[in-house]
């Protein structure tokens, strides 16, 4: 199809395709990670964000409600770093298609320009030779081909050739790509994203059952028998756009539909952006919710669960009621172990997620929403989650939330442990949290997916630090030891070792004692830890 006029429907139709190519090719994305374990889940972030935008597109928008509605919702699913960039990528389209019915190509050119400028912004040191380079070389390169006969198909054309090329030349940007002989990944995410599109265009349309948007969730519905008593009420979701025949839609202020929601559930999560409003609550009767707010606009989109049906991990009885705190503290870890640890340490909410499982910002937000605390500490515990948990930390208002820069388990647990919720100046807890990371040194040891440098071959173990390999061989205990040998184990009083799910209790056990022996001044306290991805996690406070 060659046009020279997008609407909202054909927009929605492109993205949705893009989408579509980006499922069929995410598990090869996921491959093109720099560093030989399985911490590649680029493609898994990128699909769900904008899977998680496409969701919310409804027929017959303007095309400038459509990119804005897709904004919001990339947003909200928004996972990894990947995941944010790109959400922000489509930010900027929204704000320059604000308004616009149906747009010609250099309108939908200067959109794409807002986007890169945004994607920019979004990243506190934007490094050249990622998806933010890709991406701003292809808009720069398509726009500069517009004339007075361009069309989408042709500025479409000049787009992925300039994104092909682009991220061709991300090696030769940065060094860590060249040495792992890959490309970027994000990049990589990008150009599939617009293969899709230029798919659709030529009318070659992709695969459309996508698993994040039409697949529905399976349930046990034995959970809710006709002699079952509702304890739990409904997690009851909308998007509800302010009507002008209603409500001053420039003016209305959404802490009306807040202070009501109020009366009536928890859990509540409400914002407004631009004409929609964003509510997320639990209660016990969703139907006196859906009329009361139905009185400011129409609904795009509506879900409710019963959350006994949904095993809801969440939910709160006798009232939705919860005691007021100064401090809450918001981590991030996965294994049964390490939950349980954080949880003693002094976390009041675990968010599940960690390496190739990031959470997405709706994640932290429904955290932040279970915690009525004045300020709520998150330690984000990977590099990886820190920008989706900042973005969340922005969006929320209800409380002061302050993203401690946690990189690693070890130094969330550290700081978590050293809490002092007696300190009355929030801004000196924060500062004596950071100090608290200082020094902690966290080694994990995984399987090796792929060759690398140094030696390193295809399913051996391989112990790290902060990315950096410092031993590897086919002794999964030797490596441990090389690890906390290089680390300088046997200088420290106490390390804590938590070994994953794929080690035994008596290998474990084996290991302890081989450290113990190598390390007699050293006490190595054992924990199971049950996390994916690391067979051990050394940590050194």
């Amino acid at each position: 199809m060659d046009t020279k006029t997008l609407t909202g429907n054909y927009f929605g139709t492109l993205v949705r395709q893009g989408a579509a190519q980006l499922h069929s090719d995410k598990d090869t994305i996921n491959d093109l990670n720099v560093f030989p374990i399985p911490d590649g889940d680029t493609g898994d972030n990128m699909f769900m964000t904008i899977d998680s935008g496409c969701g919310t597109l409804a027929d017959n928008a303007s095309l400038g409600e459509a990119a804005s509605s897709l904004s919001r919702g990339m947003l909200l699913g928004a996972r990894g770093n990947s995941g944010v960039i790109l959400s922000r990528i489509f930010a900027g389209i929204a704000n320059g298609l604000s308004g616009v019915e149906n747009a010609d190509v250099q309108t939908l050119g200067r959109a794409l320009e807002c986007g890169v400028q945004e994607s920019y912004k979004a990243v506190a040191v934007p490094v050249e030779g990622t998806m933010l380079t890709v991406f701003k070389d292809a808009v720069r390169k398509a726009n500069s081909t517009i004339g007075p006969g361009t069309t989408f198909a042709s500025y479409g054309e000049a787009f992925l050739a300039e994104m092909e090329a682009s991220l061709e030349r991300t090696p030769d940007l940065l060094d860590v790509l060249k040495k792992a002989g890959v490309i970027d990944s994000g990049g990589a995410g990008l150009v599939s994203i617009a293969r899709g599109i230029m798919k659709a265009m030529s009318g070659q349309m992709v695969e459309t059952s996508l698993p994040g948007s039409t697949s529905a969730k399976a349930v046990n519905l034995d959970s809710f028998t006709s002699d079952s008593t509702l304890e739990f009420g409904y997690c009851t979701e909308f998007l509800l756009r302010l009507q002008n025949s209603k409500v001053n839609t420039e003016t209305f202020d959404e802490k009306e539909v807040r202070d009501y929601l109020k009366t009536k559930g928890d859990s509540i999560v409400c914002f407004k952006d631009g004409t929609i409003i964003k509510v997320h609550v639990h209660t016990m009767t969703p139907g006196d919710v859906l009329s009361h707010c139905q009185r400011w606009g129409e609904f795009l989109t509506v879900k409710i669960e019963n959350m006994t049906l949904q095993h809801h991990e969440t939910t709160i009885k006798d009232g939705f009621s919860k005691p007021h705190k100064r401090y809450a503290v918001v981590t991030v870890a996965t294994g049964k172990g390490l939950v349980s640890a954080l949880k003693e340490a002094g976390a009041d909410t675990v968010i599940a997620g960690g390496q190739t499982m990031n959470p997405p910002v709706q994640a932290f937000l429904d955290a932040f929403e279970q915690l009525d605390a004045a300020d709520i500490f998150v330690f984000p515990n990977n590099s990886n989650i820190l920008m989706t948990a900042r973005q969340a930390a922005s969006m929320y208002k209800r409380s002061t939330v302050r993203v401690v820069p946690s990189r690693s388990i070890g130094e969330g647990y550290a700081a978590i442990a050293s809490f002092d919720s007696s300190q009355t100046d929030a801004d000196a807890l924060e500062k004596a949290l950071a100090e608290a990371m200082e020094g902690v040194e966290t080694g994990m040891v995984s399987t090796a997916i792929r060759d690398a440098e140094g030696g390193v071959r295809e399913g051996d173990f391989v112990g790290f630090v902060h990315g950096e390999i410092l031993s590897h061989g086919e002794d999964r205990t030797e490596v441990l030891a090389g690890l906390c040998e290089r680390i300088d184990a046997g200088d420290r009083d106490v390390v804590l070792l938590f070994y994953g799910q794929g080690v035994s209790e008596e290998e474990a056990s084996a290991a302890e004692q081989c450290l113990s022996q190598r390390f007699p001044m050293t006490e190595f306290i054992l924990g199971r830890g049950g996390q994916p991805v690391y067979d051990y996690i050394v940590i050194l406070n």
